[in-house]
């Protein structure tokens, strides 16, 4: 029987990950080819904050090596990007002009940065923080001691603003909520991280929406629609990721926020798939490692004919931020029909947020200290009842007896 030929277009995370799960089921039905934009096999983009850091070297975060994609058979291009995609005639143009014949096409194209549209955004000294080529720069800004301003108070900024203060930058983090990771955290758990990260040398600007870069022939500084203005040597954008879908949509294939999909990770148009970052599953689209994952795992069973398909994901966030162990998960907001039990240690810097709706964890979270995540991620997927746990729960697994965790 002749193999399908499989083109995978994005050598990222989740473009690697479909290959590790087409392997534990039948690879030798498929003749893959993975194809990468970037120069070097796929890495993983989480720890590019660590490497920012100086935590972790640029072998640490490599995913695979290139033996291990030849000893599966599998042919992988770098730095030659997909440019083009003829739905009806099965094949993919490259850069260099080859063209790639395929018999299923996934999109695995992950995502960009977004700049904020706004005067000076384009000036030199204005980067984002995405790849290996942006850490490279960040890196030599932060040992020549310039005066850093990183835009975006989310993950990826707060992230980048400790990787630089760490390496002895003088950083300012500038966020136009009015509390950081607003969308992981609740206020008083944003308060203790923001605390935590003063401590470590950032300083932290709320409430502040930039209207402006400053500078005539390099970035100078940042003007706030406040009226007050932050002197800067560098500007970093960090306040945001889009969907990377526009190769899929000049191919004809429906798009929303996303590459439009079904529980098979399918589109509309027959033999045209997308996992991770690019796609969107029943109006919802992942900016997360977890779903893409589970995205992988559901379009390999689908290719290989096996039942399943993805329902989407109970998002969670599991993060060492900026040397501060952050977790939430599920309805951590709380609000009408809810318990809140909460504990707090400023001192410390812990926080703990546990939120109950009819006898069911509902939504967890953790900062400071989260080695019991996973356990309360569990209790609030499988939608246990905790009536019998509320003496324990807030303390974790080990003060919880099995009889009432069976119960």
């Amino acid at each position: 029987m002749p193999q399908e030929r499989l083109l995978i277009i994005g050598g990222g995370m989740a473009g690697v990950k479909l290959v590790e799960e087409l392997a534990s089921r039948d690879l030798r039905r498929f003749a893959i080819t993975i194809v990468g934009d970037e120069p070097r096999p796929g890495y993983n983009r989480v720890l590019l904050s660590a490497l920012l850091a100086g935590d972790v070297s640029e072998d640490d975060i490599r995913l695979k090596d290139a033996a291990w994609y030849r000893g599966l058979g599998v042919r992988l291009i770098t730095g030659d990007p997909v440019v083009a995609v003829d739905p009806a005639a099965r094949t993919a143009m490259l850069g260099s002009g080859e063209v790639v014949a395929f018999t299923h096409c996934v999109f695995a194209t992950g995502s960009k940065p977004i700049r904020l549209p706004i005067p000076g955004a384009d000036l030199p000294g204005v980067i984002s923080f995405r790849d290996l080529e942006d850490v490279a720069q960040l890196k030599t800004a932060a040992t020549t001691g310039r005066r850093i301003a990183v835009i975006g108070g989310g993950l990826l900024g707060i992230e980048a603003a400790y990787g630089l203060a760490k390496r002895g930058a003088d950083v300012t983090l500038v966020h136009v909520m009015d509390s950081l990771m607003e969308r992981q955290l609740d206020r008083r758990a944003a308060a203790v991280l923001k605390r935590e990260l003063e401590r470590k040398g950032v300083k932290v600007l709320l409430s502040r929406q930039t209207t402006r870069v400053l500078g005539a022939h390099a970035a100078e500084g940042l003007a706030f629609a406040s009226g007050d203005a932050l002197a800067a040597d560098l500007v970093v954008f960090a306040v945001g990721i889009r969907p990377n879908a526009v190769l899929a949509s000049a191919a004809g294939l429906p798009v929303g926020r996303g590459i439009v999909v079904d529980d098979h990770m399918a589109s509309a148009m027959p033999g045209f798939h997308a996992i991770g970052e690019c796609a969107e599953h029943r109006g919802a689209v992942y900016g997360l490692v977890e779903p893409a994952y589970q995205q992988a795992a559901a379009l390999a069973d689908a290719l290989c004919g096996k039942a399943g398909g993805y329902r989407g994901s109970v998002l969670s966030t599991n993060l060492k931020v900026s040397g501060v162990p952050v977790f939430s998960a599920g309805d951590f907001v709380g609000g009408a029909g809810v318990e809140e039990i909460l504990a707090e240690d400023r001192k410390a810097g812990l926080y703990k947020k546990l939120v109950i709706r009819d006898d069911r964890l509902v939504g967890v979270v953790l900062v400071g200290e989260a080695d019991d995540a996973l356990w309360y991620l569990d209790l609030i997927r499988s939608g246990a009842d905790v009536s019998l746990l509320r003496r324990d729960l807030m303390f974790g697994p080990g003060y919880a007896t099995p009889e009432k965790q069976a119960a």
